[in-house]
């Protein structure tokens, strides 16, 4: 491709879970799903990525159903020994858990990883989640965001009451810890009370990496005043571009600019050296799905049991569920999934197949150089900052696209060839934050001096 700007550079995180993210991807011969719960298994995902010089490793998570899925802390931690460069995204619910754990659990990682940790913030999943942490109820939308900003606003808070230079280990003196600079934040909202300080110091990025997931209107919000990535799921280029100016322009009002945000649709690639290839991998991948069971899923987003039609009738789309009527789950993916089946006016065998693939996020299945002109396209039509990249299978699918994707790229200009630096942050091209009570915290000091002074004239 030509005409573009060839100096933006693109972003890449790769979503761990299960054997891939194709819904037949464990029943394939070359997956591995009894390795899931495996230590080893993760950490080849993670040696992969960094070979391909990615940004990070995410890790989703909820409270409820019968995923075999690891812990995120636990699990990362571990990576972090076992890596030096690839980031670590941990998702952490604000409605379910307490800020005070959480300021502490991430500052802990990002230590631990020596700066290379980062916070996926949701508000919460489902019912379910509610019903297994002895929670009455589980709030409605708006009520999960309003707690989630204050969750928010508390940890950073917690992680911003150690001073920088708090830490001195003073022999002479015997003083390893200058109190002076460990403040109790006294924080008091509407959902929570929280004296501080936190017991651990500044993480070294000054805050994980901040990211948000989802497209809900309260979503983009949410990611406009606090969120430093976002992942999102957008079906076509259209859709990604509006979405892209539409969470960009809300910068502004917080008082944030464009480039201090960054935009990474999940992708979904089934790639090989021909379009040819990449198509006969995809059609032994839909040939594996059990179509009475996709059905089931994808009900969900209708009011009729999609089982009861035959699998060439077209998607009763006159049927969908009103958006916004889903509680449970990522709200927003209800209406990326449905509009897809109007759009392209989609038989149900169709919308299997196109649903099987990155469940909701955009696939793309062709060669190599296919691939590499898609994620031009969309990273220089101001489409995405970058992706995150769902492999249809481990590990083959991931190899594929780091060993020739990724060089393709580098070629057009596009990535990396080294990373930039020794955090996520840095590699990101994310500011570290300033300690936001500095100033504050100065002026009393000042105000405390000169008032002993005056007592002493």
């Amino acid at each position: 491709m030509s005409g573009f700007n060839q100096r933006k550079q693109a972003h890449f995180n790769v979503f761990m879970r299960g054997a891939g993210h194709h819904s037949a991807a464990w029943k394939h011969p070359d997956s591995n799903p009894q390795d899931d719960l495996s230590l080893e298994y993760y950490a080849e995902i993670a040696r992969i990525a960094e070979r391909g010089l990615f940004d990070s490793l995410f890790m989703a998570d909820n409270y409820s159903g019968l995923g075999r899925r690891l812990e995120p802390f636990t699990l990362l931690s571990a990576l972090a020994a076992l890596t030096k460069h690839v980031g670590f995204i941990a998702t952490v619910s604000t409605t379910y858990n307490d800020p005070y754990h959480v300021a502490r659990k991430f500052a802990s990682l990002d230590h631990i990883s020596k700066g290379r940790a980062a916070w996926n913030i949701v508000t919460g999943h489902s019912r379910e989640d509610a019903d297994n942490l002895s929670r009455p109820e589980h709030p409605d939308v708006s009520t999960r965001y309003e707690i989630g900003e204050e969750f928010v606003e508390i940890t950073k808070q917690l992680w911003d009451s150690w001073e920088e230079d708090a830490l001195i280990y003073d022999r002479d003196n015997d003083v390893a810890i200058d109190r002076s600079k460990v403040h109790e934040i006294n924080f008091k909202g509407k959902h929570y009370q929280v004296k501080g300080p936190l017991n651990i110091p500044r993480p070294p990025q000054g805050y994980p990496v901040l990211v948000q997931a989802g497209s809900s209107e309260g979503g983009k919000e949410l990611a406009a005043k606090t969120a430093e990535v976002i992942f999102t799921a957008q079906q076509t280029l259209g859709a990604a571009q509006q979405f892209y100016g539409d969470v960009k322009a809300r910068l502004a009002k917080y008082g944030r600019k464009p480039e201090q945000l960054l935009i990474m649709p999940g992708l979904c690639p089934i790639v090989a050296d021909t379009e040819a290839e990449a198509r006969d991998i995809e059609d032994e991948f839909n040939a594996l799905l059990n179509p009475k069971q996709a059905l089931r899923r994808l009900s969900n987003y209708f009011t009729v049991d999609l089982t009861e039609y035959s699998l060439d009738d077209l998607v009763p789309v006159d049927k969908a569920k009103p958006y916004g009527s889903i509680t449970s789950g990522i709200t927003s993916r209800q209406e990326v999934v449905v509009d897809a089946a109007v759009r392209d006016k989609m038989t149900l065998r169709q919308f299997i197949a196109r649903s099987a693939a990155g469940h909701g996020h955009v696939s793309f299945t062709g060669s190599v150089l296919q691939t590499a002109d898609f994620i031009e396209k969309w990273l220089l039509e101001n489409g995405a900052d970058g992706f995150n990249i769902l492999p249809h299978l481990y590990f083959s699918g991931f190899e594929t696209f780091v060993d020739k994707v990724v060089p393709e790229l580098q070629n057009r200009g596009l990535f990396r060839t080294a990373y930039e630096g020794k955090t996520l942050r840095d590699n990101l091209g994310l500011e570290r934050p300033v300690n936001r009570n500095r100033e504050v915290w100065a002026a009393a000091k000042e105000a405390q001096k000169q008032l002993a002074n005056s007592s002493q004239a």
